[in-house]
């Protein structure tokens, strides 16, 4: 028998996927724990971003971020790197993962050996004021410090915590508090890292590997190691005088993102088994994308190849033509770059029909939670077909001739939604693209 044609290909496996649907949803972010309470402040055209309280950031180029501050939560969450108690990213980890299965009702009726935990992250580092305690407790009677000494102290301080850091330790405890005996992956890509997991997390169900996935991200990284890591990249806005603007996705006047932190989870589960039980279905998710620039580790590629690739493979796994995508949530990280080739990789993809498709970025609002992005993203375009609205992107006030499509400026908009695509780009020249959609039986 001859070998098949692409197209044929495509089609078989169509038909042997299985659909995949959302029945739960759960959010940290810098405007609290639960979902509505982030949906009111981003219809609203709220800005979560204020300058860090949580330790004494003087001396950096930027003293702002996106973070929960913890007169907005009921949980106890601890200081970013702390050892006492579970890591943050740990903690916002289980927030929105009991979250998300609450809303689903899926524990004590899906089989836990067929139900998986996916989960993009990339931990947590403990805080340089315990590393600068180490450090001085480690000194000899000369005032010097040998590294048997600092490892002495180390091991005594951290008690055994330091696997509490790790960034596999998020999945490993949701799966083991929600009772999940399936698959447990972590996926660390970046600021594509949840996306990745969601999509990887929609294979496992479409091919029956798992009937359940807990997916989505946590990030911790408004922390002293967190902006000392992307300071010196030159990446991230110095608007200290007003913070609350200082995100602005495809403003002409942007001048670097701003770093948040939070988690988002979905529960995905296949259709039949959520028809079944009378699980509450909020969208089907229906394709998704992946590719890498091969470019560079810092900034993708200025011609927008892996975008381009990425959002085209999701559109071909939907089987959707470009015309039937009714908005974007972008990647939209208010770098001058970035928004840029952005903006030029949809017109790619997209053609004429780019100008008729409103594009807009919630990072104007909580910042970029890197691994927690994609997830907080993907959650907002289910609200948004839910609600039938779309939300906007603040701080919009000069209009850049690169950056010149709907972006939704300023005030949520109704509008008439069926499909909607995430776009999550990451360090490394990561890219993925997820695409859900209004669900129909």
């Amino acid at each position: 028998m001859g070998s098949l044609g692409k197209a044929e290909v495509r089609v078989r496996e169509a038909l042997r996927r299985r659909r995949t649907v959302i029945t739960g949803i759960g959010l940290v972010t810098p405007f609290g724990v639960g979902v509505e309470a982030y949906w009111r402040s981003v219809l609203g055209g709220v800005s979560g971003v204020c300058g860090v309280t949580h330790f004494d950031p003087s001396g950096l180029p930027c003293r702002f971020a996106g973070f929960l501050k913890d007169t907005n939560s009921s949980l106890d969450f601890a200081n970013p790197g702390s050892c006492v108690g579970e890591p943050r990213f740990v903690l916002f980890a289980l927030a929105a993962s009991r979250m998300a299965s609450e809303d689903s009702g899926w524990m004590g009726n899906v089989d836990p050996e067929r139900t998986g935990v996916y989960l993009g992250t990339s931990g947590e580092r403990p805080s340089l004021v315990m590393y600068a305690e180490i450090a001085y407790d480690a000194r000899g009677g000369n005032g010097e410090i040998t590294p048997r000494d600092y490892i002495r102290v180390w091991r005594t301080r951290i008690n055994g915590a330091v696997r509490r850091f790790l960034p596999q330790y998020a999945a490993v405890m949701t799966a083991w508090e929600l009772g999940a005996l399936g698959p447990v992956m972590t996926i660390n890509t970046a600021c594509t890292s949840s996306a990745h997991a969601i999509g990887e997390a929609l294979r496992a169900v479409q091919y029956g590997t798992v009937d359940l996935a807990i997916a989505g991200g946590s990030e911790c990284i408004v922390s002293q190691i967190g902006f000392q890591i992307f300071s010196p990249l030159g990446v991230l806005s110095q608007r200290n005088e007003a913070p609350e603007k200082a995100s602005r996705p495809f403003d002409a006047d942007r001048d670097g993102f701003v770093l948040g932190e939070g988690a988002g989870i979905l529960v995905l589960e296949e259709m039949g088994s959520a028809v079944q039980r009378g699980a509450p279905i909020l969208a089907e998710l229906v394709g998704y994308g992946t590719s890498c620039d091969a470019y560079r580790i810092t900034d993708e590629a200025p011609d927008g190849r892996g975008a381009v690739l990425a959002m085209r493979r999701a559109l071909e796994d939907a089987s959707l033509s470009p015309d039937e995508i009714d908005y974007i949530n972008a990647h939209g990280t208010s770098t001058p770059m970035n928004d840029r080739v952005e903006t030029q990789a949809i017109k790619a993809v997209f053609g004429s029909h780019a100008y008729e498709i409103p594009v807009s970025s919630t990072k104007s609002m909580i910042g970029h939670t890197i691994s927690a992005a994609g997830a907080i993203e993907l959650i907002t375009c289910v609200l948004a077909l839910r609600d039938r609205i779309l939300p906007p992107t603040i701080n919009y006030e000069h209009p850049d001739a690169d950056c010149d499509l709907d972006y939704v400026p300023n005030h949520a908009r109704r509008a008439n939604l069926e499909v909607a695509m995430s776009n999550s780009f990451g360090f490394g020249g990561h890219n993925d693209c997820l695409v859900v959609k209004a669900f129909c039986p």
